[in-house]
């Protein structure tokens, strides 16, 4: 490997191109980080750029503009180089301008000729002498959030609609931020007190989760590398993601359906609560069959292969594949537009369509009447999303209950009582309410 492609900051722009090309950007760093022998001080400034760049592309790219004369004729790794450039230069404060501009330049020239290096220099030199342009300054209100926060317009206009003009300012101010490093713990294997204490014998520190009653959030280095991860006592789980399962009412004999279960977090979180010795067990379906075997991964690491259940089967068709009434509770993490995750997975914003929410919500309908049968009377339905538009969830959730008025709708509870004041069953968690995840939560109870 040459000295650049060992650079941060040459990784960065080697990184945000596979995710421009479709990686995702958590997969793609971590796999980077994993395969080079980076300092961690390198990773971390590498992270930073990555996930800078992804969230505020819109910006740059608007503040770039002016000094590019056709951007469709210059080749993706150079537009992206530029934007490391602006990025680091508008939004990190502690690097020196002159760092930046060495060491983009020194990319180019390694990287590509000296066409290249002429013209990377004469676009920074530029922007240096001109200045760029600050979007605040705007007039239409929504161009000047889209470009402000770098979200597309029609979901801004959605949120506005949904939510109101203050809480979706706060959402927006809110997703640009880092996402917060949780973990949830395998209290079936060891107590959160224990667990605390070895995280901090490693050097990490370690802060109780305001959500939900089995994490933590941790900082100071990435969680995999805690001998606790690789024992599989403790696993890499948003605080949000963790709260459909906690808000389930298992029993340890328990026969439930995970019906769209990949990668399987919610599936072993199920299983830890589960006994093999009273034949609990959960069924983990997923429509792809290299999905399935991720959730097997997940449940052998986690130590609970004894009570997971695998097939790979689309939800929408299991009408002849279990008898009605199987299940003492059924978990619907529905597939959904993930808006709810652009803190974690900030790519999200640009890949998704209004078109989108649309047909996702037609599926998570399709699953929820597909599974509801299965289900056993007096049993619980718990359907959970990632996102935060209304199509995919509130609305979704009223056209399950009027189409099966064999359930009622229950409200869903935690065990820190989150939103306790609030006047629905369903619970909404948005991306600036405690620093996690956007999720989802509602519950249907069969009654007859």
């Amino acid at each position: 490997m040459s000295k650049v492609d060992n650079n941060p900051r040459s990784m960065a722009v080697t990184a945000l191109t596979r995710v421009k090309n479709g990686a995702y950007s958590n997969l793609q760093l971590n796999q980077m980080i994993d395969d080079s022998n980076i300092s961690q001080r390198d990773a971390g400034l590498m992270t930073t750029i990555v996930y800078g760049v992804i969230q505020h592309r819109m910006t740059i790219d608007y503040q770039l503009e002016p000094f590019i004369k056709n951007q469709k004729r210059v080749a993706d790794w150079v537009m992206i180089l530029l934007e490391t450039a602006v990025y680091q230069m508008q939004y990190l404060e502690r690097v020196p301008k002159r760092a930046i501009f060495d060491e983009s330049i020194e990319i180019a020239k390694t990287r590509g000729h000296e066409g290249i290096r002429r013209f990377v220099t004469g676009v920074l030199h530029q922007m240096d002498r001109v200045g760029i342009k600050d979007p605040a300054d705007i007039d239409d209100p929504i161009k000047r959030q889209s470009l402000v926060y770098s979200v597309p317009e029609w979901l801004i206009s959605e949120l506005t609609d949904q939510l109101g003009t203050d809480k979706t300012t706060s959402i927006l101010k809110s997703i640009n931020h880092p996402a917060n490093q949780s973990i949830r713990v395998a209290t079936e294997q060891l107590s959160m007190a224990d667990a605390k204490a070895a995280l901090e014998e490693e050097g990490y520190k370690v802060a109780d989760s305001q959500v939900a009653i089995q994490g933590f959030v941790l900082s100071g280095k990435p969680a995999n590398q805690a001998k606790l991860f690789k024992s599989g006592q403790v696993t890499i789980q948003d605080e949000s993601a963790m709260l459909p399962a906690e808000s389930m009412q298992i029993q340890p004999d328990m026969m439930i359906l995970d019906a769209c279960s990949a990668p399987g977090g919610k599936t072993v979180q199920i299983a830890g609560q589960l006994s093999a010795d009273q034949r609990g067990q959960v069924v983990a379906l997923d429509i792809h069959e290299h999905k399935v075997h991720l959730v097997k991964q997940n449940a052998r690491r986690m130590n609970v292969s004894d009570r997971v259940v695998t097939q790979a089967i689309d939800a929408r068709k299991i009408q002849d594949v279990f008898k009605d009434q199987t299940f003492d509770e059924i978990l619907v993490d529905a597939p959904c537009s993930g808006i709810g995750l652009v803190r974690r997975k900030p790519e999200i914003r640009y890949e998704k369509q209004l078109k989108d929410v649309t047909s996702l919500a037609k599926i998570q309908l399709d699953i929820l009447n597909a599974v509801a049968q299965k289900v056993k009377i007096n049993g619980i339905i718990t359907y959970s999303t990632c996102t935060i538009l209304n199509q995919e969830n509130r609305d979704v959730v009223k056209a399950f209950l009027a189409a099966n008025p064999d359930f009622e709708s229950q409200r869903v509870e935690t065990a820190r009582d989150l939103k306790a004041d609030r006047t629905t069953d369903y619970l909404e968690i948005y991306p600036d309410d405690f620093d996690s995840d956007g999720f989802f939560i509602g519950q249907f109870k069969r009654v007859r």
